[in-house]
This record gives structure tokens, sequence and C-alpha cells, in this order.
């Protein structure tokens, strides 16, 4: 299939899409309608030739926002749509063609994923109505994570919990992984081996992969688990939400609310989510974004130290995301802390390594380490095209 695929990925009140040729050197069409269903809704993004624009879309739904998105196609018409969906539960081990079992299925993940699920549907539905004829795959952010082992997925509870209700670890940001870990298996001379990956933005996520596998992650049943991350807390004592909720009378929503919005680099800084900000408060002996930063890079080492457990050898560590491929100082102050393991950076490389940037940047001796810039649409879109071509 040589034609392009466009990519959507919808949130509850914004759409992000790209146009993705089949040749990968093939300029994009991309951008983020956002603020939908408001008088400030407005689509931005960049066309063929690399420029930029903004189009007001006052009071536009998501139905009319993908019109504008389409009208922005140059033209170009894709032979099929890709979604990003975030749960796919225990249904989904990879792409899926778009048909009402699926959308029936997507719809019992929905309460695992109150926050990501519906908005995904309502991506779904309005692209099945406005191009019934362009066939349409599912993509899942837990698809990638379904090889975990029992002794990985499983929680330490009742068995019922996990027949009857589900309740087990999924993880996320599965797109991401599988491609950053696919891509240092392309370029590393140590091929498909086992890779310890720091998926690191405003949602960061850690994962164990071997030969192209998901061993382990660590984020669980629901993307609040795991490392600190731009606003979420990460993992805290689950007797957490009891404590809370008896000595300060806090209800079930407000404390899904405080760790999913107000913690994180937000909360222990009292300034800002933003790494970079963080950084240049830290600098500037700013206490709350001192321990902000130090927290996070102890999280995200002590993660990557107990995923190491899920593979047979560890031939190195690779860093995604905003953060993990921007910020040198994160990533020198994780491989410091892991110093049980024989890795060594370059600091030289790994000072100038940023904004997009492919490279090595460890000192050449022990397990390597890497920036690799993720691209998730790319990998969503690669997937629908080999969902589309194995059903041919």
């Amino acid at each position: 299939m040589n034609a392009p695929v466009l990519v959507i990925n919808c949130g509850s009140s914004s759409i992000k899409y790209a146009l993705i040729d089949s040749d990968p050197k093939a300029p994009r069409l991309a951008g983020l309608a956002e603020r939908l269903d408001s008088s400030d809704a407005r689509l931005q993004g960049s066309n063929s030739r690399g420029e930029s624009f903004q189009q007001p879309l006052s009071g536009a739904d998501h139905a009319q926002a993908l019109q504008a998105i389409f009208a922005r196609l140059e033209e170009r018409s894709p032979a099929a749509i890709g979604h990003r969906v975030v749960h796919g539960g225990e249904h989904f081990t990879q792409a899926a063609l778009i048909d009402k079992n699926v959308i029936d299925t997507i719809e019992t993940t929905a309460t695992l994923a109150p926050l990501h699920n519906p908005a995904n549907l309502a991506g779904i539905a309005a692209t099945r109505a406005l191009f019934p004829d362009l066939p349409q795959v599912a993509v899942f952010d837990t698809a990638f994570h379904q090889t975990l082992p029992p002794q990985a997925y499983r929680y330490a509870l009742p068995e019922a919990l996990y027949t009857q209700h589900g309740i087990r670890r999924y993880g996320f940001h599965g797109t991401s992984h599988a491609f950053v870990s696919q891509r240092a298996g392309d370029i590393s001379e140590r091929g498909a081996g086992g890779w310890l990956v720091a998926h690191l933005g405003n949602g960061c996520s850690t994962s164990a992969v071997w030969q192209n596998q998901s061993l382990d992650t660590s984020m669980g049943l629901t993307p609040l688990e795991g490392v600190a991350m731009g606003t979420r807390s990460g993992d805290v004592d689950p007797g957490l939400h009891a404590h809370l909720h008896r000595q300060l009378g806090w209800s079930l929503d407000d404390i899904d609310r405080v760790l999913n919005k107000q913690s994180g680099l937000y909360g222990l800084s009292g300034l800002t989510n933003d790494m970079r900000e963080i950084e240049t408060a830290a600098d500037g002996e700013h206490a709350g974004a001192r321990l902000a930063f130090d927290v996070f890079c102890y999280r995200v080492a002590k993660s990557l130290a107990a995923l190491s457990c899920a593979l047979p050898t560890l031939d190195g560590v690779l860093f995604t995301g905003g953060i993990g491929e921007n910020s040198s100082q994160v990533r020198k102050r994780v491989i410091h802390l892991l110093p049980h393991f024989g890795l060594a950076l370059d600091n030289d490389r790994n000072a100038i390594t940023r904004g997009g940037r492919e490279d090595r940047i460890d000192a050449g001796s022990g397990p390597e380490v890497w920036v690799i810039p993720t691209d998730e649409e790319g990998r969503i879109a690669a997937e629908t095209r080999h969902c589309l071509e194995t059903r041919a």
C-alpha cells in the first residue's frame, strides 16, 4: 500500500493528526486541532513545504475539525486512517481493522481508561461518518505490552479481581516503546537484544524489551502507575487513598485529581510540570525545583534497575520522549544513578544531543546508551499498513 495513511489521535478536546507517506523521507502534513467545542478552537500545523499555519475553528466539534483537517491535506487522499486507542485491555495484541465488533470491544475497556477511550471512540465515530469508504484501523497503546509474562502483569490480589474484572498491569506508550526498541535493533551492532527504554515526557514510562518483545513496563492498570511524571505522582503507597480519606475527608475524585493533575514535577516544585523550567529554577537554587529534579531522576533510575530483572542480558539504555531526547542533565543523572551496570556516558556527545538528533552517547565500553527520537505517528501508520496488507 503506497498511498499515505492519515493518523488520528483524538483527545476529549483535541485532535492530533499526521499524513504519513510510505516513503519515510516524504514531507508530513501534521498538526493539532485544539480547544474544540469552545470559541477558542483552532487548527495549527505545517504544510508540505514546512510552512506553519493557524486557522480559527470557533465552536468546532470533532467532526467539523476533521473536515478542516481534510481540507489541509493538499489533495493527497489517504488510503486509510489509523487511530490511536489508549486501552485495548486483553482483547487486542495487535492493530485491528475497525468494525462494529471492534468498536463494541473498545467500549468495554472504557472504564479502564475513562479519560482516553471515549475520546478515541468519538474520533472513530466522526471519521467513519465523514469517510465511510475508507478502511480504518485501531492501534492500541497497550498491545505491545501484551507479551508480558504473568509474573510481570499480575498484581498480588485475589484471583477473581483478575478473572472477573480484568485488574492487571497493562502498560502504555506501547507504540513509542515498540518504535524505539526496534530502531535500536536496527542501528546497534548488538541487534534486537535486551534494552531498557525510558520514554520521558509529560507522561513517562519505562520498559524492558527483549528481542522486540516487552517483558515488563512501569505503567500498570492505568497510566498513573510507575515513575514520577509532569503532573502524575507515579507510584505511591496504596494505603495513601484510605489515609487521605480518613484524615482529610477527601473523596476518591479528590484523590484522583491530586494524583493525576497536581503531583509529579508540578507538585514537588510548586512551580511547573515543564522539565526545562525545573532545570533552570534548580540551577537558581530553588529548593522545590531541585527536589523535583532529584526525585524524577531517582525514580527513573530505580525503575530501570528494577526492570533489568526481566532481561536475560542488558545491551543498553534508550532515552526518548521530550525530556529523554532533549535533557542532557536528566540523562546524565539517571546514568550516574546506575553505577552497577557498567554504564558510562560520553559527556560531550550527551551535551550536544537534543532536538530530534539520534545518537549513541555512551563512552564506548559496557552497555550502550542511545538517544532515539520517538515516532509514534510513524509507528501507527506502519501498523495500519501491516494490518490492511495482511488482511488483503
